[in-house]
């Protein structure tokens, strides 16, 4: 009996410390710092953030100014140059949050340049969530944040005028032909802002970062659907739809038609897919499959992509169509545009 007991007892300790080794193991791989953003656009936002990391910075200041600098960037679909509604003016929605369940947004927001420091400030300084239109413009102004002028970019006021003479939308069909359609027109990598008016009119910038302590977080920032009705609002400042962050998994964002994604909680799904031990491009890929499942004919004609970053540091992404693209940097100056798989093939 005691050489059976013995037995059992060096057993059952060989198997704890075998199980102890391999979580070890598992966890002391880990890639830090990180920055991986939405679309080729994500390189020079993901420089920015890295500039953050590199000299130890948080990941959320690196979010921050990673958002911050296509904020100062014209272009379509992110910022005070990105297309109007309907009326003629630009909106802005935006959402922050780190690993500790600390978030903050903003939506239907004008004339203020740094919609995803405002949120930030909401996150910091109110014990609120969310703020929206008029409210969230007056507690930016409260705080320092100065009124721009309330006037189209030089781009904007071409598409929308561009606009005006069908006043219709319809969301895009082939993204690899509109695409192609942008490579046509320059050199240089493909980037979001390069399309006609009306090619691809709802995309985000939105970008998660695993810091050197280990830490989480993300930013979402957007001047959402071109041309859409006013007081419309998707899925970026939304936490769980838009973006969501928990520190002991992982985080996860996305871009494409927002109101798609708010119908399942897309971002929160995917970490919730990670928590059960997935990976995070298969975990992209289950939340589109649900996507995908509500309406398939209907998911056909339109484009939601996910990314998702692990604690470990392992990314991955996953889109309803072809043509969606997330930008991947660990260090300054070396960014790389990786091709997303797809639901759909083209």
């Amino acid at each position: 009996m005691k050489n059976r007991r013995e037995f059992l007892s060096k057993s059952i300790f060989g198997l704890s410390v075998f199980s102890a080794f391999k979580s070890f193991g598992a966890s002391a791989v880990v890639n830090k710092p990180i920055v991986i953003s939405t679309w080729d656009s994500g390189i020079p936002v993901n420089e920015a953030a890295m500039k953050v990391l590199s000299v130890k910075g948080t990941a959320l200041d690196a979010v921050e100014k990673g958002a911050n600098q296509i904020e100062d960037t014209i272009n379509c679909c992110v910022g005070l140059g990105g297309n109007p509604d309907r009326e003629g003016k630009v909106t802005l929605d935006a959402c922050i949050m780190d690993g500790k369940m600390n978030c903050g947004g903003v939506a239907f927001m004008e004339n203020i340049k740094h919609p995803i420091s405002v949120a930030r400030k909401v996150m910091e300084n109110t014990p609120h969530v969310l703020l929206v239109g008029d409210g969230a413009r007056q507690f930016a102004l409260e705080n320092g944040f100065k009124a721009e002028p309330d006037e189209l970019s030089a781009d904007a006021k071409k598409a929308y005028a561009d606009w005006l003479k069908n006043s219709e939308y319809k969301p895009v069909k082939n993204i690899e032909l509109q695409q192609n359609k942008a490579l046509e027109k320059g050199s240089g990598p493909f980037a979001p802002q390069m399309l006609d008016s009306g090619d691809f009119n709802h995309d985000t910038m939105a970008l998660l970062a695993l810091d050197h302590s280990g830490s989480l977080s993300g930013a979402c920032t957007t001047s959402g659907m071109g041309f859409k009705m006013r007081g419309r609002v998707g899925d970026s400042p939304i936490i769980g739809a838009g973006l969501y962050v928990d520190g002991e998994i992982g985080a996860a964002t996305s871009s494409g038609q927002g109101e798609e994604v708010i119908r399942i909680g897309g971002s929160h799904l995917v970490v919730e897919f990670m928590r059960q031990g997935k990976s995070p491009e298969l975990a992209c890929k289950m939340a589109v499959e649900r996507l995908v499942k509500i309406n398939p004919a209907k998911a056909k004609e339109f484009q939601v992509g996910f990314i998702a970053l692990n604690k470990n540091g392992e990314y991955g992404a996953y889109a309803v169509n072809p043509g969606f693209v997330f930008s991947v940097t660990t260090a300054p100056g070396n960014g790389k545009v990786i091709k997303v798989k797809s639901y759909f093939n083209a």
